[in-house]
């Protein structure tokens, strides 16, 4: 009996087993077939929500880029914090709509935003958007209000909330722009030191993680971000303000002088410690705002370019700026060429300022002794070509010294003929011409196939390239070069940088100067500097106006006539030093094309002018003492300028005031001097064939006929009654083109040339 249930229990419960599993297997496959049909109608929408709420619940914290400091400490960039302003349309919508009036109203009050836009993305959007941008990069000051009204106690402001990031800010404005370089809109650096050191000064970003507990409840952890280091700059903002304040002083006096445009197509300049390598000024004319990178106002006054970046001939106005602005490729190729750096980027002839290399090359290698002398009847015909010297009339015989005081061509020629093309080639490359200088700086040209090598030249590309023609340099080549010239021959990597900095303030690295290498003797540089000298303090000198008052200075002035020869367009430099007995600084600067009738452009004076005031003010400020007797005019420009003047005391033993002494004023005939101390120019024999042997040129100089020609009463120049051209009344120097009239096959330049090195500079 009792077996009997339990069997009928036991089926009974069976039965009831089945039948639950049923009901849950089709409760299953009901749920399954209702996720299906959820992920297949509304999938997107809910993966948004999703990613939407780990937007907002998990976010990137930025690293603050490190700031960049000069030598003395000032503030050339930093960086600031910002708020973006950030809208939960989630959450504005909470509570049947009871959040979102106030808060559109707040917005629109503290922000002036547009609240009908606002309000038909949230109706658009009310379910899945976490996170939207309405306002980018606000100062703190800017959404105080906004905060206040967001936590006052009785607030129905609800789904908005702030994201902090950081804005690059630069105190100088267009203060040593082409150096410093900016960032885009993502933190990265373009352009100077903010590229070359973008890693240094890059940070870390941190990030903060949200995720539910066991409780449901949000909770955070935040992985701090770790911020970028810093670096302290050789440059001296001072001195930059001073070399940007004559640049543009340079521009205002020439610009729409000739043609529409700036004061010169490009116009730069560097100073440079010339025992270190460390680069105290370096700036370029045209500038632009750091803080305003794309302004179009900063492009009027440039050369219009084509999609080659090949200047066209006309110029950038008020009236056509449109044309340059509608177009993004076209405006970008223009604000490309005003971000530039001139003074590393752009390749050009260097000219004269290259004849105390030559000199150097031909003292070091044996090749001549410096005490020399050579005729120059103005021309001299080498491998077909009549090559002129600057001044056509001739200077008759020239000692070495003379030639680089008056800046003879036909010297150099000579000179380069006794040297030989390979040897002149190996010191081109010895002081560094053709290579890289590897400052630390974005953006340096490669200018290896714009020189030329011991295969491709010849006899008159040995020539040209002798007095600086025929191949192409950047600015940074020729001032390394040049100080190791004067100070001893020691060759340093010019730098911009001299330490880094962790954002505690600790050093992380100090960036010593490196000395590369020896380029020639002390006994050599002793006597190119001898020489260098006399174009400022010399009779015939060059450079006589590049004299600051109160000082004495040496340097070398130079023209280059671009290609195509005849074309009447010239680049002018100065490459200078100071103080005289003992160089500190190098200071050299390059007029691109001066806004001048082409007539007049060959003239190294656009740059001189510059150079003088420039060392005007620096010198003082360097604490250098002057050495020179100012003159009652000089006295009233130094008081305009409200420049101490910088008399040395007078100790026990020391010369009085006028009185020559050791750094003092050159000796009268010190022009005609060679060589170390105690070697005078030797009494020297007749030249043979190529016109060229050891004597005293003083003898055989031909008479100035020059300073018999009219004065023409608007420039200043004589002008040559045969040939109409305007010459230089000092130096007799032709300003109207370097070859013989009638002899333009032109001089062309190496195979390996590349286009930049046709007269237009590389960009």
């Amino acid at each position: 009996m009792s077996r009997k249930k339990y069997n009928k229990l036991t089926i009974k419960m069976q039965k009831k087993l089945v039948v639950l599993f049923l009901f849950i297997l089709l409760a299953f496959v009901g749920l399954t077939y209702r996720l299906f049909t959820i992920t297949r109608d509304n999938g997107e929408r809910y993966k948004k929500q999703v990613l939407s709420q780990q937007r907002y619940d998990s976010k990137t914290l930025p690293f603050k880029r490190g700031t960049i400091y000069d030598a003395n400490g000032s503030v050339l960039a930093s960086s600031e914090k910002v708020y973006n302003v950030i809208l939960d349309a989630v959450a504005i919508t909470d509570k049947k709509g009871e959040y979102l009036e106030p808060t559109l109203n707040a917005l629109r009050s503290e922000f002036g935003i547009d609240i009908n836009s606002v309000r038909s993305y949230i109706e658009a959007n009310s379910e899945t958007s976490r996170y939207r941008v309405l306002a980018r990069r606000l100062e703190y000051e800017e959404i105080e209000g906004f905060l206040e009204l967001q936590n006052a106690e009785d607030s129905k402001i609800n789904g908005i909330w702030f994201e902090e990031e950081y804005k690059r800010v630069y105190p100088g404005n267009t203060l040593a722009c082409d150096v410093i370089g900016f960032t885009t809109s993502d933190n990265v650096g373009s352009y100077g030191l903010e590229e070359y050191y973008n890693d240094v000064l890059s940070g870390t970003p941190g990030r903060e993680y949200g995720y539910l507990n066991d409780d449901s409840n949000l909770e955070r952890t935040t992985i701090p971000a770790e911020d970028g280091n810093s670096i302290v700059t050789t440059i001296d903002s001072n001195m930059q303000r001073i070399v940007e304040k004559y640049l543009k002083k340079h521009d205002d006096e020439y610009k729409n002088n000739a043609h529409d445009g700036n004061g010169s197509r490009n116009t730069g300049c560097i100073i440079m410690d010339v025992n270190s390598g460390e680069v105290l000024a370096m700036a370029g004319y045209p500038v632009f705002n750091l803080n305003d990178t794309r302004n179009e106002e900063a492009l009027i006054g440039m050369p219009i370019l084509d999609e080659n970046d090949k200047v066209t001939g006309e110029y950038i106005t008020e009236e056509n700026i449109d044309t340059i602005t509608s177009d993004p490729d076209v405006f970008y190729r223009h604000l490309n060429a005003l971000w530039k750096n001139f003074c590393i980027n752009d390749t050009y002839e260097p000219g004269s300022v290259s004849k105390p290399f030559t000199v150097a090359a031909g003292i070091e290698s044996g090749s001549i002794t410096g005490n020399e002398s050579f005729n120059c009847e103005g021309r001299l015909e080498i491998g077909g070509e009549k090559i002129r010297c600057h001044n056509r009339y001739g200077d008759g015989y020239l000692t070495v010294t003379q030639a680089i005081e008056r800046s003879c061509n036909v010297n150099m020629m000579y000179i380069a003929q006794k040297t030989g093309k390979e040897t002149f080639i190996d010191f081109q490359h010895i002081f560094n011409i053709g290579l890289k200088t590897n400052i630390d700086l974005a953006g340096e040209a490669r200018t290896a196939s714009l020189v030329y090598t011991k295969d491709t030249i010849g006899p008159t590309e040995l020539a040209t390239n002798s007095f600086g023609q025929g191949y192409n340099a950047t600015m940074i080549e020729m001032m390394a070069g040049f100080c190791s010239l004067i100070n001893g021959g020691y060759y340093y990597e010019p730098h911009v940088v001299s330490k880094i900095i962790s954002p505690s303030g600790a050093t992380v690295q100090n960036i010593e100067p490196r000395l590369l290498k020896q380029t020639i003797s002390e006994t050599t540089s002793a006597k190119v500097r001898e020489m260098c000298n006399t174009v400022v303090s010399g009779e015939n000198g060059t450079g006589k106006t590049a004299r600051p008052a109160g000082y004495m200075i040496g340097g070398k002035t130079g023209t280059a006539e671009t290609l195509p020869r005849g074309n009447l367009e010239y680049v002018v430099s100065f490459l200078g030093y100071a103080p005289i007995d003992d160089p500190e600084i190098a200071i050299y600067v390059v007029v691109d094309r001066p806004n001048v009738p082409g007539r007049i452009m060959d003239d190294a004076k656009f740059a001189t002018r510059i150079v003088k005031g420039i060392l005007t003010e620096v010198l003082p400020y360097k604490g250098i003492f002057m050495t020179e007797e100012l003159t009652d005019k000089e006295r009233e420009e130094l008081e305009e300028l409200q420049i101490e003047i910088m008399t040395p005391p007078i100790t026990e033993g020391s010369p009085e005031e006028g009185e020559e002494g050791e750094g003092g004023d050159t000796p009268e005939g010190a022009e005609g001097e060679t060589g170390t101390e105690g070697e005078n120019t030797p009494e020297g024999s007749p030249g043979g064939e190529d016109g060229n042997g050891e004597g005293e040129g003083a003898e055989n100089e031909p008479q100035k006929i020059w300073l018999t020609f009219p004065i023409d009463p608007e420039t200043g120049y004589a002008i040559d009654p045969e040939t109409g051209e305007y010459v230089d009344p000092e130096t007799g120097a032709s300003l109207g083109g370097s070859y013989e009239e009638g002899a333009q096959s032109q001089i062309s330049p190496s195979p390996e040339v590349s286009p930049a090195a046709e007269g237009e500079p590389e960009t």
